[in-house]
């Protein structure tokens, strides 16, 4: 029987690519998204990949009960989570008091944050239980720094990159391994969700989002930490960040994310 990964936030962008290449890979998987464009990735995986079990959900991970229902689907299958990708996660841009409503960013904290401590507790617990299995946290190079008009984003990464290391060292002698994928700019529809079409990091170059996976995919099976996905460029920013004071980052970062910083 193949092995099964469950991947958030899979109906398209770095998501998808991460629910290819694990099919790609003789996974079975649970692919999870808010949108109906999930069914509609799960049958395309099924075209491509052969003899291996492609099983969509409908999930609203915002809320408790989304979480919930996903737990109970994967559960109801009586088989191991081997993989888990929690990936899900939505951007707003802007200026924070002025441009965004409570609601926007309630919902990062909600999606990016809250559901991703939810899910990965109720299915992480059975790994402990078996001392098997690999989790992946999607977490992002804005995470380096602070993030001037998309502060409660960038916040929300560095949240998750943070909270994927602390799992990883009290895991480590149990089996389970924990590893950061940190990717800069894809080429997904992110900057468009996020109302950031008009600043210089959406119209600078991006990477391409298979690569990301494929570079993401690869960490975890060795058992990384993390990985800096992409570009030499977020290399030389994940460095950066390590060593550059937070007023000086966050100057830089507003440069790239000030609505109308790409006609500047």
């Amino acid at each position: 029987m193949n092995a099964l990964a469950v991947v958030t936030g899979a109906s398209s962008g770095i998501g998808y690519e991460l629910a290819k290449v694990l099919a790609d890979n003789a996974f079975d998987v649970v692919v999870v998204a808010e949108d109906e464009g999930i069914e509609d990735a799960a049958a395309q995986l099924r075209l491509r990949s052969g003899g291996v079990h492609v099983e969509p959900l409908r999930a609203d991970l915002r809320g408790y009960e989304g979480v919930e229902s996903v737990v109970a689907r994967v559960r109801a299958m009586g088989r191991p989570v081997d993989v888990l990708a929690v990936n899900a996660g939505v951007g707003v841009g802007g200026d924070f008091v002025r441009d965004t409503s409570v609601d926007d960013n309630l919902e990062i904290v909600d999606l990016n944050v809250r559901s991703a401590v939810h899910l990965s507790h109720r299915l992480i617990g059975d790994m402990v239980d078996r001392k098997e299995g690999k989790v992946l946290f999607t977490s992002s190079v804005a995470a380096t720094a602070p993030g001037p008009f998309h502060a409660v984003y960038a916040a929300s990464k560095a949240f998750l990159a943070s909270f994927a290391q602390g799992l990883r060292e009290e895991l480590r002698d149990n089996g389970v391994s924990v590893t950061t994928l940190m990717p800069g700019p894809t080429d997904t529809e992110f900057f468009d969700r996020a109302g950031m079409q008009d600043t210089k990091v959406a119209t600078g170059d991006k990477d391409d989002p298979a690569q990301v996976a494929q570079q993401g995919f690869d960490a975890l099976m060795k058992g990384d930490d993390h990985v800096v996905a992409g570009s030499l460029k977020n290399k030389v920013q994940a460095i950066a960040g390590k060593v550059a004071p937070d007023p000086v980052k966050a100057k830089m970062t507003r440069s790239m994310t000030e609505p109308g910083s790409a006609e500047s």
